[in-house]
C-alpha cells in the first residue's frame, strides 16, 4: 500500500484531502473568514497613510544602509585580524627559527624563563627521536589554557604544512596552529588564540546594533516631523476641499513659495478655484436673473390680462344692458355708445403701449435725426398747461449751455419720454402741485475721446412738489404696471406703463433715467441723454 493511500485510509472524516489542501490554503488568503473579519492579506493591503508610508520607506532604507556597512565592516574587521593573526605566527616562527638550540631538537637548555609564550601565542617544538613525534611545548603564559595537540592534530600539520589546523583547550577556547619545518627531524609550532579576536567581532557587531538602532530611532522622528511639516500644505488643501465640498467657495489654500511644488500646486488650485467660484456666482446670478424675469413676467401677464379684463368687462356689460333692452331714451343709448368708446380706446391704448415695449425689446431700430429738447419739453409744458390751466407749471432752460441742446434720437420717442414725465406728474400730485421742467447740460469727461464723438450729456429734470414716495415704491416705479398702493383699482387713469415705456426709451437711446423723491418733498424725474446718439448696439 503506498503511503498516499495509507495517509488517505487513516486520515480523519474532516480531514482535507491531499488534494484538496492546496485549494484550502488558497481560499484561505483570498475569501473572508467565517467569523465576518477581512482575511489576513487583505488587511495588510489596506492602504496607509503618505507620511506612515514615507518614514516607513526613509527608515527601511537606512536599516539597509546601516546593515550592509555594518556586514561590510565586520569582514573587513575580521579580514584584518586574520592578517595580523597570520603575521604575528610567521613572526614567531621566524623568531624561533634562528635559535640553534631550538634547531637542535630543543635539547639543553631547555625553555628559559624568557621562552615562555607570549600572551596569547603558543609555542611548541616537534622532534621525531626514535621515530616517535614528541612534542615539546614552551612554558604556558600563566592563565592562559594551551591548545591540546593530539596525534590527530600532528598528522593534520604534517600531512599539509601550508594550511592552518584549527584546534581546542583544555578550557573550551579555539586556536589556530601553523608549523614549519626546521629540517634535522625538527618542526617549529605555532598557535594563536581566536577566542579574543572573536569577542572583538562580537564586540563590534553589538556596538553596531545599538548604534543602528539609534540612529534607526532618531531618523524616524526627524524623517516624522519633517515630513509633517512637508506635507502640512497638503493637509490645508484638504481642508479648503472639505469648506469648498460643505459650501463655502471662498476658500482658498494657503499661498506658499512658487520655486516649491506645492508651492505652484497652491497657485494652480487657486487659480482653479477662482475660476469655480466665478462660474458658479454666475450661474447663480443667471439662475436668479432667470427667476426674477420668470416672476416678472407673471405679474406683466397677470397685470396686462386685469388690465384688458377691466375695459372687456365694461364693454360686454354695456352691450348686454343695450342687448336686453335696458336702455329706454335716445340719450341713456347715446351715453352707454360713448362709454363703450371710451372704453375700447382704453383698451386699445393698453394694447398699443404693449406693443411698444415688445418692439423695445426687440431692440427695433430708431430713426435717428436732431432733436433739440428744449423745444421738446417746451411742447409738453405747452401742452400740460392747456390740460391744468390753473396749476403752476414752468420750463426752465439753463442759460450756462455751451450750445443748443441737441441731441441724436428718435424725435417721437423723446417726445414720448417727456410726455409721459409730464403726465405722471399731472396724474399723481395734486391739481395746486408745482410742476418745473429744467434742461441742462454736463460736459464731456476729461477722458472722453479726442475726436468728439462723446460731446456731454443733455439733462432734463421734470420736478414736482407733490406727497412724493416711499423708497421701496421709488426702486420699482419703472416696472411694468407697478402701483403703490395693494388694490387693483386703477382711479387716476393711464395703463400703468407710461413709466416703464419711459425707462425702456430711454436706454434705447443710451441714456438714463432717475428718481430721486422721499415722502413730503416732491419728485424729481432726471433723464441724462448723450449728445451722439445711441451706441452700435442700441
Amino acid at each position: 500500500m503506498t503511503d498516499v493511500a495509507r495517509s488517505r485510509r487513516e486520515a480523519p472524516p474532516d480531514a482535507p484531502s491531499p488534494a484538496g489542501v492546496g485549494e484550502f490554503l488558497q481560499d484561505a488568503g483570498t475569501s473572508r473568514r467565517r467569523d465576518g473579519r477581512a482575511p489576513v492579506r487583505a488587511r495588510f493591503r489596506r492602504p496607509m497613510p503618505l507620511r506612515v508610508t514615507l518614514v516607513a520607506l526613509l527608515t527601511a532604507l537606512v536599516a539597509v544602509a546601516l546593515t550592509l556597512t555594518g556586514i561590510a565592516t565586520s569582514a573587513l574587521l575580521e579580514n584584518s585580524a586574520r592578517d595580523q593573526r597570520n603575521q604575528q605566527l610567521n613572526e614567531t616562527l621566524a623568531r624561533y627559527e634562528d635559535r640553534p638550540w631550538f634547531r637542535d631538537g630543543c635539547r639543553e637548555p631547555r625553555w628559559g624563563s624568557q621562552e615562555a609564550s607570549i600572551g596569547t601565542i603558543y609555542v611548541a617544538c616537534l622532534t621525531f627521536e626514535g621515530g616517535e613525534p614528541t612534542l615539546v611545548p614552551a612554558p604556558p603564559e600563566p592563565g592562559v589554557s594551551p591548545p591540546v595537540i593530539t596525534r590527530g592534530v600532528v598528522a593534520r600539520l604534517l600531512d599539509d604544512p601550508d594550511r592552518p589546523v584549527f584546534t581546542e583547550a583544555r578550557d573550551g577556547t579555539n586556536w589556530l596552529l601553523v608549523d614549519r619545518d626546521l629540517g634535522n627531524g625538527v618542526v617549529a609550532i605555532a598557535g594563536i588564540d581566536l577566542d579574543s579576536d572573536d569577542d572583538l567581532l562580537r564586540q563590534l557587531v553589538a556596538f553596531q546594533v545599538v548604534v543602528g538602532l539609534v540612529v534607526l530611532a532618531l531618523l524616524a522622528g526627524a524623517a516624522s516631523v519633517l515630513v509633517r511639516n512637508s506635507l502640512r500644505p497638503l493637509t490645508e488643501v484638504e481642508r479648503t476641499a472639505a469648506a469648498i465640498a460643505a459650501g463655502d467657495l471662498s476658500q482658498r489654500v494657503p499661498a506658499a513659495d512658487d520655486r516649491t511644488e506645492v508651492g505652484r500646486l497652491a497657485r494652480a488650485l487657486n487659480g482653479m478655484l477662482s475660476r469655480i467660484e466665478h462660474g458658479f456666482r454666475a450661474q447663480q446670478a443667471s439662475e436668479e436673473q432667470a427667476r426674477a424675469s420668470e416672476t416678472r413676467m407673471r405679474r406683466f401677464v397677470a397685470d396686462a390680462s386685469h388690465e384688458l379684463r377691466t375695459p372687456l368687462t365694461s364693454i360686454r356689460g354695456f352691450a348686454e344692458l343695450y342687448r336686453q333692452g335696458a336702455v329706454g331714451s335716445p340719450e341713456e343709448t347715446a351715453r352707454l355708445m360713448q362709454r363703450i368708446e371710451s372704453e375700447g380706446a382704453r383698451m386699445g391704448l393698453l394694447v398699443e403701449d404693449l406693443l411698444q415695449l415688445a418692439r423695445l425689446d426687440q431692440q427695433r431700430p430708431l430713426t435717428i435725426t436732431p432733436v433739440d429738447l428744449a423745444e421738446v419739453a417746451g411742447d409738453a409744458v405747452h401742452d400740460a398747461r392747456v390740460v391744468q390751466p390753473d396749476r403752476p407749471i414752468t420750463l426752465h432752460v439753463d442759460e450756462a449751455l455751451s450750445e443748443l441742446p441737441v441731441v441724436l434720437g428718435d424725435e417721437a420717442r423723446l417726445r414720448q419720454v417727456v410726455g409721459n414725465l409730464v403726465t405722471n406728474a399731472l396724474v399723481h400730485t395734486p391739481p395746486t402741485a408745482a410742476l418745473t421742467v429744467t434742461v441742462s447740460d454736463e460736459p464731456a469727461p476729461a477722458d472722453a475721446a479726442p475726436d468728439g464723438e462723446d460731446g456731454g450729456m443733455v439733462v432734463l429734470r421734470v420736478a414736482d412738489q407733490g406727497p412724493g414716495m416711499a423708497p421701496e415704491h421709488a426702486a420699482r416705479v419703472f416696472e411694468r404696471f407697478y402701483r403703490a398702493d395693494a388694490s387693483r383699482a386703477r382711479t387716476a387713469g393711464g395703463t400703468g406703463l407710461g413709466l416703464a415705456i419711459v425707462s425702456a426709451l430711454v436706454a434705447a437711446h443710451g441714456g438714463t433715467v432717475h428718481l430721486d423723491t422721499a415722502p413730503g418733498r416732491g419728485a424729481v424725474f432726471t433723464v441724462r441723454l448723450p449728445r451722439s446718439g445711441p451706441g452700435p448696439a442700441a
